[in-house]
């Protein structure tokens, strides 16, 4: 390969890191050509990009976005594809989802923080900012809704006891 081609694929992998906030290095060796398609298809409808890359190259990527990969350097050995996504659990769902047990994960780095061949059940676990912000969200709405509920239900019930009464008196 070209100099200038290495310079190139350098750039689109630091590109590719600008644009996704979280990636995982994973093996996909083991998967024949049609099921190769098919990940990528699935990829795809998830909003994941999987990319094939050189190690070399990728780390050189990292080191020029300022990213130190030394937690996960021990991934960088034999074949890597890369799945970049901005959701951090999707390729941990997808990568456990996986029957034949093909798609091995060699690393991750999800919400700033490296995680190891050994954490996929974590990563899969693992919500999204978006998700706890939801679930905070969520939290601090629930004691406004009780009290709401309990007086729309207590108007219902002071009017039937009131008309109750008034029926009564004549």
């Amino acid at each position: 390969m070209k100099k200038e081609d290495k310079v190139l694929n350098i750039e689109k992998l630091e590109a590719l890191l600008g644009e996704y906030a979280h990636f995982y290095v994973t093996d996909i060796s083991g998967l024949n050509a049609g099921k190769t398609s098919a990940l990528r298809r699935t990829c795809f409808n998830k909003e994941i990009k999987l990319v094939m890359v050189k190690n070399n190259m990728f780390k050189k990527a990292l080191t020029n976005k300022g990213i130190d990969f030394e937690p996960i350097a021990e991934a960088f050995k034999g074949t890597s594809a890369i799945m970049f996504c901005n959701t951090g659990n999707v390729p941990a769902k997808l990568i456990k989802g996986d029957k034949d047990e093909k798609v091995k994960l060699k690393g991750a780095y999800v919400e700033e923080c490296f995680y190891g061949a050994d954490q996929l059940d974590t990563l899969a676990t693992l919500k999204s900012k978006n998700e706890l912000i939801a679930d905070i969200v969520a939290l601090l709405q629930s004691p406004a809704k009780n009290v709401i509920s309990a007086l729309e239900s207590g108007k219902n019930t002071i009017h039937g006891v009131l008309k109750t009464l008034g029926e009564r008196a004549e």
